[in-house]
């Protein structure tokens, strides 16, 4: 990919002054502007204000005179544990028509692959429409069909590029645009910090609902981060965007230096830890390996029937730093080898500010191939989709060692750790 591919299109200004009069400024940056907005580090009796506390305490004024609907989860929650739809459908001063769900749905149900389909909520007879696998005209036709000016987007991502949250987010601001609506994201704290972006980049060619656009695999961004890079560099066409960012969260911060509770975004998403190893290790989808999910140690637990401790031995003789890996047997309950004992390793991270996920994966990646003779990509390929490309799974069939492999991406990655930025806002 070369940096003409990731050129800025200038079609809207960076940063953003904040919206002081409430006119519409397309890219405005609310409540704080520009890589500032981060007060003093969090510590003891402190907490990160997410978008959503910083919107409420203006009491709602950027929705004002506005239909709005909302798109999010169960991680759409204020630091009281209560989710933002029961607020705002509490709240005389917004008027809240509806909600769109993503994949696993608004309240959170269906496991991967699936949503909730198109129904009432329970708790506040608001109509729910069904985004998952929607795009273009046919999502910009729900919006429409909805009656909100506004659509309001509010979930928590886990920082990496084939986590479909982000992808729900640029359809909706790509089908936002076509249905002539406004958009506004709420910022979330990226849980495995957002210091560096890491990993291989995406061909377009390569491009699905697990990564649209040329980003690297661990983005090193928030969701308003992304949503301004989206918008100024890929989008069709720009949607009329404003963010809301956080105050009190710092590019270094880990999810538990937040002091925000913590909601598992996807079934198999239970803790921050699974965060931390999920932008290398959701690679193994793309094997005949399992990557731990009916466990209660998803992505950090790998194995498949025939493996022995001889890949722990080659993993934890790799020096990869800040990661040790335990001889592992597990009997999964639910998906690749369900209900039968597998062996493989368990990733247990130990020191998580040197620690890499996505070359830790493929180093994984490379001693499973070599001591167990057993190991296959899935026959359609998804290791592609992916990592983004053909290039690491026939460099590790070529024999490619880990920093072989790591190398082949060095140019992509440094030429999109130019573009991010661009667009970042916080310190």
């Amino acid at each position: 990919m070369s940096r003409a591919d990731l050129s800025r299109r200038g079609l809207l200004t960076a940063g953003g002054a904040a919206l002081a009069t409430g006119a519409l400024t397309t890219g405005a940056v609310l409540a704080g502007s520009g890589p500032a907005a981060a007060d003093a580090p969090p510590g003891r009796g402190r907490r990160v204000r997410t978008g959503f506390d910083r919107l409420a305490d203006d009491g709602y004024a950027p929705l004002a005179g506005q239909r709005v609907g909302v798109v999010t989860n169960p991680t759409g929650i204020t630091a009281e544990a209560r989710h933002l739809v029961d607020v705002m459908h509490a709240d005389e001063r917004v008027d809240l028509v509806a909600v769109f769900g993503p994949e696993h749905g608004f309240r959170g149900t269906a496991q991967a692959g699936g949503s909730e389909g198109r129904h009432e909520d329970p708790a506040t007879g608001l109509p729910v429409y069904d985004t998952y696998l929607k795009s273009g005209q046919p999502l910009a036709d729900i919006f429409t069909a909805s009656g909100v000016d506004t659509v309001v987007f509010d979930i928590q991502d886990v920082g990496a590029r084939f986590y479909t949250y982000i992808w729900t987010l640029y359809d909706c601001m790509a089908a936002a645009a076509l249905a002539g609506k406004r958009f506004v994201v709420l910022d979330r704290p990226n849980p495995v910090t957002g210091r560096a972006a890491l990993g291989p980049v995406l061909d377009r060619a390569f491009a699905t609902f697990v990564g649209r656009e040329p980003i690297a695999q661990a983005h090193g961004m928030t969701v308003a981060e992304l949503a301004r890079l989206f918008n100024a560099e890929f989008l069709p066409k720009p949607v009329p965007l404003e963010t809301v960012t956080m105050t009190g969260w710092r590019r270094a911060d880990f999810f538990d230096a937040t002091g925000l509770p913590w909601v598992p975004p996807s079934p198999n998403m239970p803790t921050p830890d699974t965060a931390l190893v999920y932008s290398g290790t959701c690679l193994f989808e793309g094997t005949n390996l399992s990557e731990g999910r009916g466990t209660t140690r998803p992505f950090e637990l790998l194995g498949a029937e025939g493996i022995d401790g001889r890949w722990a031995e080659a993993a934890n003789a790799a020096g990869l730093p800040g990661v040790r890996f335990r001889e592992a047997y597990f009997a999964p309950t639910f998906s690749k080898f369900q209900g039968r004992t597998v062996g493989g390793v368990q990733l247990m991270v130990h020191d998580r500010e040197t620690f890499d996920p996505v070359r830790t994966a493929v180093a994984l990646l490379v001693t499973a191939r070599r001591v167990w003779p057993g190991f296959a990509w899935r026959p359609d390929h998804w290791i592609d989709k992916l990592t983004g490309s053909t290039r690491v799974r026939t460099l590790i069939d070529a024999g490619a060692d880990t920093d072989e492999v790591v190398g082949a991406w060095s140019s992509d990655l440094a030429a999109f750790r130019e573009l991010r930025g661009e667009y970042l806002l916080y310190h």
